[in-house]
């Protein structure tokens, strides 16, 4: 069987590449998460591509319902690891109900590649049976971030660092960057940082219609941030975001 995990961007079909489209048009089935109805907006989205881009006969959508973490289990990565098997279980039951399906394709939410499991979960499914693996990268949702800004992801010669909310709510600001991309941060790890010199560029739904953006000193710009994300979950039932931080080089 023939596994493509197909990046799709951050949610605009537009940000979908000719490799893509192809890709999408190859296969025999493709996996659609259900995530229950308060993100029932992501699984449509997902349907919607299908519609407006799948034009090779025969091509079938399947739904499948997404597992959940179980909260009872006090190790993240336990946690995490227990959800990947249920994953790969319910990937491979789907995949048992198509069986003239030996060409399988996943959308994956920006690029398989950044802050994804969707590759771990493949190697197991590659556990159970023989499975080719390919990967279509796609737009990553820093780089949507950086353009709705208008901003360089780096500093002049500079480096910035990739993490997520959980490191830096737990551990700080790491050393070696005074530039951070913060994803999976549904706890706004920001807020507790001590704000002074530090900058905020943040973005929720980048690249789609309902994209919204704040910027600016972060002891000014969180609280408006704050109050922009209980507004929109409550108004979508969902919601996908990612910020960038920088403060000021000591040595500046």
């Amino acid at each position: 069987m023939d596994l493509v995990l197909i990046g799709i961007g951050t949610g605009n079909p537009d940000h979908l590449t000719l490799q893509a489209v192809k890709a999408l048009n190859a296969v025999d089935l493709i996996l659609i998460p259900e995530k229950g109805e308060e993100k029932a907006d992501l699984a449509d989205l997902r349907r919607a591509i299908c519609q407006d881009l799948v034009t090779r006969p025969g091509v079938v959508v399947a739904g499948f319902e997404m597992p959940v973490r179980d909260p009872e289990n006090p190790s993240y990565l336990a946690r995490v690891n227990d959800w990947h098997d249920a994953i790969a279980q319910a990937w491979a039951a789907t995949i048992d109900a198509n069986p003239g399906a030996s060409r399988v394709a996943l959308m994956v939410w920006g690029d398989p590649a950044l802050y994804d499991s969707t590759l771990r979960i493949a190697g197991r499914l590659a556990l159970q049976r023989k499975v080719n693996v390919s990967v279509v990268p796609g737009i990553m949702s820093p780089q949507v971030l950086a353009a709705a800004h208008r901003i360089p992801l780096n500093g002049l010669g500079a480096p910035f660092l990739v993490t997520t909310g959980r490191r830096l709510r737990e551990e700080g600001w790491p050393s070696g960057a005074d530039r951070l991309v913060v994803m999976l941060d549904g706890a706004c790890a920001f807020q507790h940082l001590p704000p002074e010199g530090v900058t905020i560029w943040w973005g929720a739904y980048v690249g789609m219609p309902n994209e919204i953006t704040e910027a600016g000193p972060l002891a000014e710009a969180g609280p408006r941030i704050l109050a922009r994300r209980q507004a929109a979950r409550a108004e979508h039932g969902w919601l996908m975001d990612i910020y960038i931080l920088e403060r000021k080089s000591p040595a500046a």
